[in-house]
Order: C-alpha cells, then structure tokens, then sequence
C-alpha cells in the first residue's frame, strides 16, 4: 500500500543512488578541502548536491532546498529539500564504508519522508511518515531491550562532551552498558532504528545532519529527542533511543 509520501521517496530514491554512482567515480582520486568549520569538503560533496537537488527541484517545482554545501532555494509552498549530499566526508576520503547520502523532505515544519543511502555498505534505508521504516524494503524496527545491561550505546563525538549537560558522569554511565559503539551518527541512528543498537547521541550537528534519521528512527518505534527535551531537527543536538531505555535516557541525558 502506497504512503501519502511514496512518489516523493521514489524519487528522493533515485537521487541518493545517483549520487552514489558520482561519488564512487570520484572517490579514487579525491582532494578534500577544509571549510571554516574545520570540516573537509570534496568536489564529490559539491558535484552530489547540485546533482540531487536538480532531480529534486525538476520532480517537484516550488519546494525548497536546504543544503549542506550552500543549496537554497526559498519554498513557495511550505515544502522543503534538507540535503547533505554525502555525510562522513572523512570516511568517504579515506575509503571507509561508512559514509551515506541523506536526504529528506519536510512540509509543514514536519519531516514527512527520509532516505539514508550506505551505498559501500549496500543500504538502503527509507522512512514515510506513517508509512513505516525500511532497510533494503525490509521493515525495521527498534529493539525492545529494556535494561542498559543488555543494550548497546552509540557516541563517538568525545571532542563535544563537554558542551553536553551530562558531562560529569558520562563514563561511568557508559561503562554499565553491554557495548559502546561509535561509527558515525548515521550509521549509528540506523543501528537504533533496526533494532542492534538501543541509544545514540549526537552532541553538536545540523538539520542535515538530522533530517531523514529523525523520521526513520521515530517510524521504527524509536524516539529522536533533544537535550532540553524537545524534538526538533534544529537544535544542534539529539539522541535516540529504544523505547524500553527512554525513561533511563531522560534521566540522564536531559538538561537539569
């Protein structure tokens, strides 16, 4: 059965894997630069996103794009495009499989549709709103562990601990844990929302960064919260999590 959403993810769909085909060609030869940020930035992440919101922008005139790399253009219609064409430029540099293309659609100041494209890793996984989470079509779905003893806690942003209202204590917390994994925020949200993972945290990050994971996460059964307990792809910060470790993620991740 079709979702509200479906020619949109079909679409953003064939976007992510075009982008893939691109940034495979490139990736043997690449030259990273450095942004401001301090971030690296490659022709592969510029080419991607010109690449994915051209198919985008022609499928659905009058939506918005919001892109990492300086995409935008103004929504005449209360939709908009958040892009980043390829997240864990590093990875992608030094040819690790663990970077992706995400890509996600919000209208109404909601995320209605996501996709988060592993293109090394052979996944694929897609999100509408209502209409379920899936990897490679496959449904997902969190993890109904329920004790911090038997889950897995996905961090690996050390360098922003200390920005974080959970600072103090935070080994010690992690240390009850049955595993600590940390291979990016992406793979690491997919890891919640199929169910291998229980928590994930992300300390310092973007809209982009968060889009198509927000939804996918939350239509997965799992919840996607910031640190002042709001929901919100802007601000700045998140964490996931199984249902069965919410109220001990509250606890101890929420600001005071």
């Amino acid at each position: 059965m079709e979702s509200t959403w479906s020619k949109e993810l079909d679409i953003a769909m064939i976007a992510a894997k075009k982008a893939a085909e691109l940034a495979l060609s490139y990736q043997s030869a690449i030259v990273a630069e450095v942004k401001p940020d301090k971030s690296p930035v490659t022709r592969a992440d510029r080419d991607c996103e010109r690449l994915i919101a051209d198919i985008l922008t022609k499928a659905f005139p009058g939506d918005g794009v919001l892109g990492e790399e300086g995409s935008s253009l103004q929504s005449g219609n209360g939709r908009k495009w958040i892009i980043d064409p390829i997240d864990g430029t590093r990875d992608y540099v030094r040819g690790n499989p663990l970077w992706s293309h995400l890509i996600a659609l919000e209208a109404g100041g909601e995320v209605v549709a996501g996709v988060v494209h592993l293109p090394v890793l052979g996944n694929l996984y897609t999100a509408t709103r209502g209409g379920g989470a899936h990897r490679n079509w496959s449904p997902i779905h969190a993890s109904s562990k329920t004790s911090i003893g038997e889950s897995v806690l996905c961090f690996n942003a050390f360098g922003k601990l200390a920005r974080t209202p959970f600072k103090n204590g935070f080994l010690d917390w992690m240390a009850q844990f049955w595993a600590v994994r940390g291979l990016g925020g992406a793979p690491d949200a997919m890891m919640v929302a199929s169910g291998q993972a229980e928590i994930w945290i992300e300390p310092g990050a973007a809209a982009w960064d968060f889009a198509p994971l927000k939804i996918i996460l939350e239509e997965a059964g799992a919840s996607f919260l910031n640190f002042d307990g709001g929901s919100s792809i802007y601000a700045g910060n998140c964490f996931a999590c199984a249902p069965g470790l919410e109220a001990e993620a509250r606890r101890f991740l929420l600001a005071s």
